[in-house]
């Protein structure tokens, strides 16, 4: 049978669910579906709806001319409230859809847009998320350019409205202060509102300065919580013989590098509430959503090895309980009202990313089949790794072999695909992307090699909490045992080896080759030369000092993160360097790379330095992408070949 040649532009021109929202009455999922890539100057979307027991076709809500996400149901299952900006590019306002009749109607109009919305139990209320409308001194501070910018000040934070659907009266409670809202969620018994907030709207120190906040959306009366842990995230009401608790995910107090936890607190009807207690300590999963279920205790999913989990939180203990798995990995996962039925975003070996449900325990399935196209393609096998650190560490990761090839064909030119993080991890999952990927580097004749090391996701919070102050020590003896053991084993050929990654698989590619001349070509995507700039500049620096063990603030130097810092071994390299990166990356901005191929230049040595205008620390725009995919490979092909 004739096979489809997998190219970049089935690569980029494919399509992707997001958002899962299924229906409190379990019996309908909505979906976002959205292009891989970026075709225009605005991202377009369409919203979805399918039946979870798979009796009709997913059916399309939207037409996809505009921006739509965040789709919430109405308590009756039969309204679904999302976010959209078809009145207006990039300014996103609430709309709502019938689910029989699929008329959709705008329902704000909210000068400055909508960030967040929540439906309640009362049908005729809604919170709507949003900053302060401007006003006409803002407006003609704007006409005129007298709008200087002084940090603290004229700050406009998301805030919490109350809006009625009837009168569509909107009120501002001052539940929160001048705090930025992020989350809310409603306790299922009384209405009461749980409100998740940041000290400012920056991420630093927003991020860090998490606070818990109660409100009636009744009385108006509010009530503060206090402080959450840092990175405070999915929070979530729930039941226990004592009454009603807060959980949320967060990272592992105290620090800021290692696992996330589900962190819980008493709500006590009044005075102060409890301590926040880590539900996770030990446990060798690492949740990453939390999913309140109104009748019951809150779902968990996590990251476990190579696979997810969906866990269900005991009162009493252990408080994690498995109640199914699910192969490779699942992201956006939404439960029922009764937590009887789950739908979530499925990826395996060889399937793409599509929408799953089915019961709770399993089996789920798929409902949705966005990437037909791919269907024919010979993709290279993929295998599971299982091996030990030099120090004994068990770790894991997963090997790819060229399309066509087995084993016993080799050795062959191996690349080594880092991930980002590095609290992420290589699922078992299709390895295909706009970024250096798996597959895409496999149907060109590469065994690829993509290591989770110590610092991963997957393993819990000790395991990833190792490269405290430390990254690229051992993360990159874990790499490098990987390597070791499939050149020992005839699949990788020891003078063909390259590496490659994005952002800190972008770091560990630029580390690498500062340590040794074994690889003949890597490709530094959007990765960070030196860690001192990055925790000035970078808008998550607190968390990027942690990661490297100082900011450069603490005296003259030299200072610890300069031994982990690419750019002071700039001197050493000599393999040839590809550096990619988005122009207006807030993340890790492009001056990383602009200092590391000033070192590159400055010392001889190979490299090419490619800037994508317009992007930020992900790719989007499709002409973009494809120029990662062609530019990648294309330098892997001159040097490895």
């Amino acid at each position: 049978m004739a096979r489809t040649q997998l190219t970049a532009e089935l690569v980029v021109d494919g399509r992707v669910p997001q958002a899962l929202a299924l229906s409190p009455d379990g019996k309908w999922v909505a979906y976002v579906v959205a292009p891989v890539g970026r075709p225009g100057d605005h991202p377009v979307s369409e919203l979805w709806v399918a039946a979870v027991n798979g009796t009709a076709s997913p059916r399309r809500l939207t037409s996809g001319e505009a921006y739509d996400s965040a789709p919430q149901w109405a308590g009756d299952s039969l309204l679904i409230y999302f976010l959209s900006d078809r009145a207006g590019r990039g300014t996103a306002q609430l709309h709502r859809v019938g689910l029989v009749d699929g008329v959709v109607q705008a329902v704000t109009c909210w000068a400055g847009g909508v960030s967040g919305h929540l439906p309640l139990a009362d049908p005729n209320l809604v919170v709507i998320i949003a900053a302060d409308e401007t006003s006409v001194e803002d407006e003609r501070r704007d006409r005129e350019r007298d709008d200087a910018r002084v940090w603290g000040e004229c700050v406009r934070p998301d805030r919490l409205r109350l809006l009625d659907l009837r009168s569509r009266e909107v009120r501002t409670p001052d539940a929160c202060g001048d705090r930025h809202v992020v989350e809310v969620v409603q306790r299922p018994d009384d209405g009461m509102l749980a409100i998740l907030t940041w000290s400012t709207p920056d991420v630093d120190p927003g991020l860090l300065e998490p606070s818990l906040h109660l409100l009636d959306p009744g009385s108006g009366v509010a009530r503060d919580l206090g402080p959450a842990a840092a990175d405070a995230s999915s929070l979530v009401w729930w039941s226990a013989d004592d009454g009603w608790h807060l959980a949320y995910v967060a990272k592992t107090p105290p620090g800021l590098v290692g696992g996330h936890a589900v962190l819980d607190v008493a709500v006590p009807m009044s005075g102060p509430v409890g301590g926040h207690r880590n539900l996770t300590a030990g446990t060798t999963v690492c949740p990453s959503a939390l999913v309140q279920v109104d009748t019951g205790p809150p779902l968990v999913l996590v990251a476990d090895g190579l696979d997810t989990a969906i866990h269900r939180l005991d009162p009493v203990g252990p408080h994690l309980v498995e109640v199914s798995r699910i192969d490779g990995l699942a992201t956006s996962l939404t439960t029922s009202r009764h937590g009887d039925a789950v739908a979530a975003v499925v990826s395996t070996s060889y399937e793409p990313g599509n929408v799953h449900a089915g019961p709770t325990r399993g089996p789920l399935t798929r409902l949705t089949d966005l990437r037909p196209e791919l269907r024919d393609i010979r993709w290279g096998v993929q295998e599971r790794l299982s091996y030990q650190a030099s120090d004994g560490l068990a770790l894991d990761g997963l090997l790819i072999l060229p399309t066509g090839r087995s084993r016993k064909d080799g050795p062959f030119p191996l690349v080594t695909v880092v991930h980002g993080g590095p609290y992420q991890r290589h699922a078992d999952r299709l390895q295909l992307g706009w970024h250096p990927s798996g597959q895409w580097l496999a149907t060109a004749g590469y065994a690829v090699f993509l290591p989770n090391p110590r610092g991963s996701q997957g393993h819990g919070h000790e395991f990833a909490a190792r490269v405290a102050g430390a990254v690229g020590l051992d993360e990159w003896t874990d790499i490098r045992a990987g390597i070791d053991l499939l050149i020992a084993d005839g699949v990788a050929d020891p003078n063909r080896l390259g590496i490659g990654g994005w952002s800190h698989g972008g770091f560990m590619a630029a580390w690498a080759v500062g340590q040794t001349d074994r690889f003949k070509a890597a490709v530094m995507g959007a990765g960070i030369s030196d860690w001192g700039m990055l925790a000035a500049t970078g808008e998550e620096g607190p968390f990027e000092a942690a990661l490297a063990g100082s900011s450069g603030w603490e005296g003259p130097g030299p200072h610890h993160h300069d031994q982990l810092s690419p750019i002071s071994y700039a001197s050493r390299v000599h393999t040839p360097v590809l550096i990619l990166h988005g122009e207006n990356d807030t993340n890790v901005p492009v001056s990383q790379a602009q200092f590391y191929h000033r070192a590159l230049r400055r010392f001889g040595v190979e490299h090419e330095y490619v800037v994508y205008p317009r992007e930020n620390h992900s790719i989007l725009e499709r002409n973009h992408q494809l120029d990662v995919l062609h530019r990648t490979r294309a330098w892997f092909n001159r040097w490895l070949r």
